[in-house]
């Protein structure tokens, strides 16, 4: 007997080919009938980022603001991308859509959130893509190695596909 996929996590880190690892989340929500909840993680601000943040915004609740801007940007981008992929897909494709169960973005740990995220939606399969270049060890990025290897479910992680 085979595992029964109930909920599928798809993590994103919007890059350019973030929508080929969606096709394979949605390809198998519509297979198995698995509910699907999307999530992208924002990585804290550097220490850097943050040092220019605090030297040139006097303003502490403008620095908030400013913080909280990069969630709300990257839910709209995350938000833009759904609309881009769902727009291209059959009528019948489209019906995939309604099993979207939850659409989170919040700034964290990527890999730590993507496990813990896992965890409490009950999901019993993750999908993401993998974005570095290199060679051998380096074909993963760091967090789609770190969830690889800590993750208690199994994870596909979609290699990068060249363009050009």
């Amino acid at each position: 007997m085979q595992p029964e996929i109930k909920s599928l996590l798809y993590s994103t880190d919007l890059s350019q080919n973030s929508h080929i690892a969606f096709g394979y989340a949605v390809y198998l929500a519509k297979l198995t009938g698995a509910d699907l909840h999307l999530l992208h993680v924002l990585g804290s601000m550097s220490d850097d980022a943050m040092f220019a943040l605090q030297t040139y915004v006097q303003d502490e609740n403008k620095r908030r603001e400013i913080i909280g801007k990069r969630v709300e940007n990257a839910r709209t981008r995350l938000d833009e991308k759904q609309e881009l992929f769902w727009s291209a897909q059959s009528p019948e494709d489209r019906k995939v859509r309604e099993q979207i169960k939850s659409v989170t973005v919040c700034e964290s740990y990527p890999a730590e959130e993507i496990l813990k995220t896992a965890e409490t939606r009950k999901c019993d399969f993750i999908v993401m893509g993998s974005h570095e270049r290199g060679m051998s060890h380096t074909f993963l990025g760091s967090v789609a190695k770190s969830v690889l290897r800590r993750s208690h479910v199994p994870t596909l992680i979609v290699p990068l596909v060249e363009t050009g």
